[in-house]
Formats: structure tokens, C-alpha cells, sequence
């Protein structure tokens, strides 16, 4: 039997869609029929995004978002829904780093990332999950009962990598987040799952790979390679479809072995 992922008809919101994996789990959510909430807050990149996805048939919709506000997570829901429907799919993907040694990490930096990985993520997935839930007990309209929330965390979140000691531990707790969702939320439908990318090229660190210091990271994986953000296409789809619908709380690495 062949498989295909068919989307139509679901709403799909990307926080962090403005550049790198952001942009391209948008690409791929439209390619497969969805209509995707483009979410961050560089909106002229969110326009450039919507007009590659218009221009490939796809329907796709800018929102403002800073995901260390909660106004700003509630407002930027609320405009989705307004503007597209009931939010089917949530990749919750916002996510910064700082890359400095432990004792050299001050409190701003320290908040600077758990402001974002950390409690951003979990107001984002609070708030689109609170009007899943709604749907589920019939207190809202929608299309669909349930939904896919997928939590992109990182294989730093699962092994420790040198220098992003805070990204690591951010991460972690992504980790667990997740399970604490797909705990209480699976009951109503409600699938959430974590996806731990492990070192991507993309357009924000291409630059790196060219460095020394890039290369010797690069020789030091275990393919001695690193990976394209299509690479992540597939484990994204499964997740974000009911072909997932008897995965919840997973937490599934895409790191070309490297959390071993």
C-alpha cells in the first residue's frame, strides 16, 4: 500500500517562520495542501515566504509574534483563527541560542533563551491548545476535533553539546514539556510530539560550515555530515498528519545519530 500526506483543509501555525527551519516546515505544510499561519516578527520576511508559497499554489498567511509576550501569543492566535480557521496543526518552532562557555553565561543571556525556548514555546502550545481542547468538549466550532502539536526541540536537548549549555538544558525541558501536554491533553484528541533536529544547514549558520572550526564539528559527527532542512520533511508530515494519530508524547530525533 502507498502512503500520502494530504493536508487539505488544515490550518497549520509556524512560530519562528520567518528563516531556516521555520520557513521550511511552512514550505513543506503548503506543498502537502495546508494553509499556513506564517508566524514571527520580521513580517517582510513573512511577505517574501507567503509570496513563494502563493507562487507554488499554496495559501499561506502573515501574523505578527513575539513569542516572549503573552499579549502578543494570544493576539497573534486570535488573528489566525479569525483569518483562517480553527488551527489544526501547531509547530511550535521559535528558538534561539547563545554559544558560550558555562560560567561565562550572565542572567541576560540566561533569559534571553528560556524566555523563548522555554516559556514562549509553552504559552504558544497553551494558548492554540486551549482552543483544540474547546473543540474537543464542543464548546467551540471547528472542522476538526483534536489537533497536532509538534514541539521542534533539539538532540541538544537530549545529549549536552559544548558551548550551548543553555540551549541544551532550554531544550530539555521542551522535552519534557512535551510529554506534560501529551499527558494530560491525549484524552481529547489532542497529539503532542517532539521532533530534536540535530545539527542543520541552513541559511542563518551556512557560514559556519565553512570555518575551521565549523569543519572540525563537522568531522566530529558521526556521518561526518550535517543535514538539510528537507531531511526533516518526512518525520514533520507523519506528525503533523492523522498518519501520527496513535503517536503522542514521542520524541523522535532527527540527528543523523548524533544524541547516541
Amino acid at each position: 500500500m502507498a502512503y500520502s500526506i494530504d493536508l487539505s483543509g488544515r490550518v497549520a501555525f509556524v512560530t519562528g517562520a520567518s528563516s531556516g527551519l521555520g520557513a521550511q516546515f511552512a514550505r513543506t505544510l503548503a506543498r502537502s495542501g495546508a494553509a499556513v499561519v506564517l508566524a514571527a516578527r520580521r513580517i517582510e520576511k513573512l511577505k517574501d515566504l507567503r509570496a513563494q508559497i502563493e507562487g507554488e499554489g499554496g495559501d499561506a498567511h502573515v501574523v505578527g509574534l513575539d513569542v516572549t509576550s503573552v499579549e502578543s501569543i494570544k493576539a497573534a492566535v486570535a488573528h489566525a483563527e479569525t483569518e483562517m480557521g480553527s488551527i489544526d496543526i501547531l509547530v511550535n518552532n521559535s528558538g534561539v541560542s547563545t554559544t558560550q562557555r558555562i560560567q561565562d553565561v550572565g542572567e541576560e543571556d540566561f533569559d534571553y533563551v528560556f524566555d523563548t525556548n522555554v516559556r514562549g514555546a509553552f504559552f504558544v502550545a497553551q494558548e492554540v491548545g486551549k482552543r483544540m481542547l474547546a473543540r474537543a468538549r464542543g464548546a467551540a466550532p471547528g472542522t476538526f476535533t483534536g489537533g497536532h502539536i509538534i514541539n521542534i526541540a533539539s538532540a541538544a536537548g537530549l545529549r549536552v553539546l559544548p558551548q550551548i549549555g543553555v540551549y541544551a538544558m532550554s531544550k530539555a525541558a521542551v522535552v519534557h514539556m512535551t510529554k506534560a501536554f501529551a499527558l494530560e491533553w491525549g484524552r481529547f484528541g489532542i497529539n503532542v510530539n517532539a521532533l530534536c533536529p540535530g545539527y542543520i544547514d541552513t541559511e542563518i549558520n551556512h557560514h559556519h560550515w565553512q570555518t575551521e572550526q565549523g569543519q572540525k564539528l563537522v568531522q566530529m559527527l558521526p556521518r561526518k555530515r550535517v543535514g538539510k532542512p528537507e531531511d526533516l520533511d518526512s518525520a514533520l508530515l507523519m506528525l503533523a498528519s492523522d498518519r501520527s494519530h496513535f503517536i503522542n508524547g514521542a520524541v523522535i530525533s532527527a540527528d543523523d545519530g548524533l544524541s547516541l
